[in-house]
């Protein structure tokens, strides 16, 4: 019987402490901590952040137990979840996340979003950017896939800006508040053109945990 090929992301990566990733201008992606649950909340709030993800934060306890998950989720290797956050200060910016991370195959999905105060300023872009640099860079990734509504124009943008191709419309695929969407979806081959990371990505120890 010939051997499977090796996963392309070594199951190591995840037993490692989350990397806080430098996005320039006093941002980072950081590992989410659980005081970051009262602004999870409020950005629960925002219309654009309701209509267009299923973030699922209806009270500040349901808040507290996303940012749980998110905390959690980087040590099961099927998801992993930052905030975008100040370098100083802490407060949260927005998320990025990859999700439904298949290691055997170097798969996965790109999910961000922003709060409204830092909306306009080219944050969901340079985060994105920032995660293609590691996913492809650091961990060796081969494909990251992107969908977002048809109808959701910025969310289309911040793709074409990162560079993800639009391969086609998957239709009536994701329930929204108002009804099923037909989706786009972008992808992006690691195909070793330029690196997309621009600054020195910080390898933190010990591992963060939700409750710090």
């Amino acid at each position: 019987m010939p051997r499977a090929a090796p996963a392309l992301i070594a199951a190591e990566m995840f037993t490692w402490a989350q990397p806080v990733i430098p996005l320039g201008g006093g941002l980072v992606l950081r590992a989410w901590l659980r005081r970051d649950a009262p602004e999870v909340f409020a950005a629960a709030q925002d219309p654009a952040i309701r209509r267009w993800h299923a973030l699922g934060a209806d009270t500040e306890d349901e808040a507290e137990e996303r940012v749980d998950a998110w905390a959690r989720s980087w040590s099961s290797g099927t998801d992993a979840n930052w905030a975008i956050a100040d370098s100083r200060s802490g407060r949260i910016a927005g998320r990025a996340a990859l999700r439904s991370i298949h290691p055997a195959h170097g798969l996965a999905e790109v999910a961000y979003w922003v709060v409204p105060a830092v909306r306009g300023r080219g944050i969901a872009p340079r985060a994105v950017q920032a995660l293609i640099g590691w996913a492809f860079d650091i961990a060796g990734f081969h494909r990251l896939d992107l969908r977002h509504s048809v109808h959701n124009t910025q969310s289309c943008r911040v793709a074409t800006k990162c560079d993800f191709a639009l391969e086609g419309v998957n239709r009536s695929a994701w329930l929204h508040d108002d009804g099923w969407h037909d989706m786009h979806m972008h992808a992006r081959i690691n195909d070793g053109g330029p690196a997309a990371t621009t600054a020195p990505i910080v390898r933190a120890r010990p591992r963060h945990r939700a409750g710090d």
